[in-house]
């Protein structure tokens, strides 16, 4: 369905103000690079309560995703959006002031819910007030603040490693600034039109919908919503089992769990370790991350400029492929004792891989191929699987680095890329350009 008379400015200011999320998300997720080597001092940490420290993000995530899920389908998609930014801010003041191990993983676990929360949240409703040109690039948005999260975090990270040992504290304390300005921001987001309609608040949904794109993409709009909620029920995990759900489903699972467990986490979480290997000291660990994120920036906007043109299947076809290759290069580089110089040459280009293929295109799709009557609670599953990967991921790498010398894991990963490549091939289907409702019809007939 093409439309014309869109009101660009706005739908991209909205977008933008909730992909703000992304930045918070980006903030929690890089923030720990920096960080370990001052916690492993501090906290006294072997491989295990590392992993596990690292990890504890992951399992907050999970609880964030099923809480966000029923926020979203009961209460609509802003309060909950709301909540993940009151989160952020509190949990970094929380880690910031932790005095114990315990109080540090339980503020880390915290913090995770807010990160949970946004990571369903954001893309959600970005997907629904997006007209179908530009869905994509609009969701993708979400991954760019994700990954300028990551950047700014790593250079104030590399800027306040020099303040001594208790370093740590300001990094994760200065989480709270951005919370704030993200919570500032969502009090002038509308709610979701689509929501609005699917709940019976249509004149209210009408006038959204019009400040997007005009009379008559509202009314294109609202009856293609109409059509796809008739005869639906309340959203419930039972129907995600149904026939014409379950298509859906195991794509949007199975690119989650790919996403994660094709082992780039570990190069964002555990940069200072893979460096250290080759004889790096404390100084260029910390610039590594920095050159890692403005890499993963640079390319997630050549992804941002490809998604609705050359599409998602292509982009997630060259990137599983691309990194199966890149981590055998990287295992014989980390096994040989080769230069951090070219190292980081290989570690640079599997985040470009990356950052234009399974980073943000992930995201895109499961925000896009789920019907409208259970997206909710189909992104909340889908995201609780993503997030379950991630804390496997993040907690077995030191130690199977401890076992196995720090290549070993390279191994697994490329051959879970190359499974990757294959299940995209089969699985995956073409969803640019298509309305969420045109996704849906298409995803009941296969």
């Amino acid at each position: 369905m093409a439309t014309t008379g869109l009101n660009a400015n706005y739908i991209f200011g909205i977008a933008f103000i909730s992909a703000l999320g992304g930045y918070l998300f980006g903030f929690d997720f890089a923030v720990i690079s920096g960080a370990l080597p001052f916690l492993r001092g501090y906290f006294g940490l072997n491989a295990w309560w590392e992993g596990f420290l690292t990890g504890s993000l992951a399992l907050g995530c999970m609880v964030g995703c099923v809480l966000a899920g029923n926020l979203a389908d009961r209460y609509g998609r802003k309060p909950g959006l709301m909540v993940a930014a009151l989160i952020f801010a509190l949990s970094s003041l929380g880690m910031a002031f932790s005095n114990s191990l315990p109080v540090f993983i339980a503020m880390r676990f915290v913090a995770g819910i807010g990160v949970g929360m946004a990571s369903t949240l954001s893309p959600l409703y970005i997907a629904e007030i997006s007209p179908a040109e530009v869905r994509g690039r609009n969701v993708s948005i979400n991954q760019l603040t994700i990954v300028i999260g990551i950047l700014i975090t790593n250079l104030v990270n590399y800027t306040l490693a020099d303040n001594g040992p208790d370093a740590w504290r300001w990094m994760f304390g200065l989480g709270a600034v951005p919370a704030v300005c993200f919570l500032l921001g969502v009090f002038w987001l509308p709610e979701s039109p689509r929501w609005l309609v699917q709940t019976g608040r249509v004149a209210e949904g009408e006038t959204i919908l019009r400040r997007i794109g005009g009379e008559s993409f509202v009314k294109q709009t609202v009856t293609a919503i109409n059509r796809s909620m008739e005869g639906a029920e309340k959203p419930s995990l039972s129907m995600l089992l149904e026939k014409g759900v379950r298509p859906a489903i195991v794509v949007g699972i199975g690119l989650a769990v790919l996403q994660q467990l094709c082992g780039i986490n570990v190069v964002f979480n555990y940069t200072s370790t893979i460096f250290e290997t080759v004889g790096a000291n404390l100084d260029r660990q910390l610039f590594e991350t920095v050159a890692i994120g403005v890499v993963n920036l640079a390319f997630t906007l050549v992804a941002m400029w490809q998604v609705d043109k050359l599409g998602r299947k292509p982009l997630m076809l060259i990137g599983t492929l691309g990194l199966s290759v890149l981590y055998v290069v990287i295992a014989l580089l980390l096994k040989t004792g080769a230069s951090s110089g070219l190292l980081s040459v290989f570690v640079l280009l599997a985040i470009s891989v990356y950052a234009t293929s399974l980073a943000p295109i992930t995201w895109v799709l499961i925000s896009e191929i789920f019907p409208n009557r259970v997206r909710g609670l189909a992104s909340s599953v889908a995201i609780l699987a993503l997030w379950g990967s991630y804390f496997i991921l993040v907690f077995t790498f030191p130690i199977l680095a401890e076992q196995l010398g720090t290549y070993g894991p390279f191994w697994l990963y490329a051959v879970i890329c190359f499974a990757g490549f294959w299940f995209v091939r089969r699985n995956v289907r073409e969803t640019k350009g298509k309305t969420l409702e045109e996704l849906e019809d298409n995803f009941v007939a296969h």
